[in-house]
């Protein structure tokens, strides 16, 4: 049985870099140290710094992400209006900090970005959560109006969501020399 879940997995990891790839340079780069900075998964400053500019951003990063844990345990189970404020408010506070690093493009790559740090059990919190970040004064008139028309009126307006949790993780990759590779 467990053979039969492999090749679906697999055309869904496949999906998921297909979508990343889809994404600019820049937006790759952002959500791949976002990700080393939000699942603490190496040292985001060593790997991602290039200039003392990127190093301040990453250090205010890794404070606002502080919230991250919180945000996950919090994730409401269903609608229910008692359960959105202590669960919204921080989770809007974190994604106005990653739209106004200027490298998200749009909602996808939001999604992608947030599916991953806090889980599947997001998913039906995330496009209200943007829409409310984006529409923050912090950013300028014509971003903001940007991303507010990166989100379809399918995103928007969706059913019901996935449960299924993202598989395709991005990372930092080194850059190879092909001029050292054995001919």
């Amino acid at each position: 049985m467990a053979t039969s879940e492999r090749p679906a997995d697999g055309a869904l990891t496949l999906a998921e870099m297909k979508e990343f790839a889809a994404f600019p340079a820049a937006t790759q780069r952002y959500i791949r140290r976002s990700l080393d900075v939000g699942l603490e998964r190496s040292d985001a400053m060593k790997i991602w710094s290039r200039d003392v500019v990127e190093a301040a951003s990453i250090r205010a990063q890794a404070k606002v992400y502080v919230r991250l844990d919180h945000i996950r345990h919090l994730v409401p189970d269903d609608s229910g209006l008692d359960a959105i404020e202590p669960f919204m408010a921080p989770l809007v506070t974190v994604s106005a900090f990653d739209l106004g690093q200027d490298r998200l493009v749009g909602f996808g790559a939001y999604r992608f970005l947030y599916e991953r740090l806090i889980g599947a059990q997001v998913r039906p919190w995330l496009p209200g959560a943007f829409c409310a970040a984006a529409a923050l004064p912090h950013l300028h008139p014509e971003k903001r109006r940007l991303l507010l028309q990166s989100i379809s009126e399918a995103a928007a307006t969706a059913p019901g969501w996935s449960n299924r949790e993202p598989v395709f993780y991005p990372e930092w990759v080194d850059k190879v020399d092909l001029n050292a590779l054995p001919n």
